[in-house]
C-alpha cells in the first residue's frame, strides 16, 4: 500500500430520499438510490484492491452505518458546506499527495487515480473536468492555496473556472473529460446505471500553468 498517496471517495451514506436528489425527482427515490448504490460499491472496491494507493472514505452523515472493504479507511466529512468538507479532507493529509472523487462516476477506475498521482509529480495540483462544467476529481499535492474551494459555485457550469481561479500561479493537470450523472439524461448519456470502472490506461494528462 502506497501510505504517501492517499483516494479520498467522497459519498453520502445509502439512504432512500437522501442521496441523488435530482435524480431522484426524475427517476424515482429508489431507482436512485440503486444507482447511488451500484455506483459507490462499484467505485469502491476496485480502488480498495489496488495496493498503487491507499483509500479512505469520506461519508455524511459522518455515523452512519456503513459496511466497508478490507483495507479502507473511514474520514467524517464533517459539518459545513462542501467547500468546507473538501477543504477538511485534504487537510486531514497535509504532506502527501491526495486525490478527492465523488461517488457519481460510472466509468471511473483505478487507472484514472493511478494517472492524477502521476501528474501530481509534475504539477501541484490535478483535476478531472466533467461535462457539465465541474469535476469529477481534483487531487493535490503538499504545495496548495490557503483556500482551494473558496467562491466555488457548485452544481453549476462554473465550478472548474471557479476552482482553477484559486490555483493562480501555479502549475496544473487536467485529466481526461468525463460525464457525471446528476439527471436522467446523464443517466441516459452514459447508456446504463451500471458502473463501468475503467482498468486500461488513460489518455496523458494535459499540463497548464493558471494565469
Amino acid at each position: 500500500m502506497k501510505a504517501d498517496r492517499i483516494a479520498i471517495i467522497f459519498a453520502r451514506a445509502p439512504r432512500l430520499g437522501g442521496v441523488k436528489r435530482r435524480l431522484a425527482r426524475e427517476i424515482g427515490a429508489r431507482a436512485a438510490l440503486r444507482f447511488h448504490i451500484e455506483t459507490l460499491t462499484g467505485t469502491l472496491r476496485p480502488l480498495a484492491a489496488d495496493r498503487r494507493f491507499a483509500t479512505v472514505l469520506a461519508l455524511t452523515p459522518d455515523r452512519a452505518p456503513f459496511r466497508l472493504p478490507r483495507r479502507v479507511a473511514r474520514i467524517p466529512q464533517g459539518r459545513g458546506d462542501l467547500s468546507q468538507r473538501m477543504a477538511r479532507a485534504f487537510r486531514r493529509f497535509p504532506r502527501r499527495r491526495a486525490v478527492l472523487v465523488g461517488s457519481d462516476i460510472p466509468g471511473l477506475g483505478a487507472a484514472d487515480i493511478v494517472a492524477a498521482f502521476h501528474a501530481l509529480g509534475r504539477a501541484d495540483a490535478v483535476f478531472g473536468p466533467a461535462a457539465d462544467g465541474g469535476y469529477w476529481l481534483v487531487g493535490m499535492g503538499p504545495r496548495r492555496p490557503a483556500g482551494p474551494f473558496a467562491a466555488v459555485r457548485w452544481s453549476s457550469p462554473h465550478a472548474l473556472a471557479d476552482t482553477l481561479a484559486n490555483f493562480r500561479g501555479r502549475r496544473v493537470a487536467l485529466l481526461r473529460l468525463m460525464q457525471d450523472v446528476d439527471t436522467a439524461a446523464d443517466l441516459a448519456a452514459i447508456g446504463s446505471a451500471a458502473p463501468r470502472c475503467s482498468t486500461t490506461t488513460t489518455s496523458a494528462p494535459i499540463l497548464v500553468r493558471v494565469g
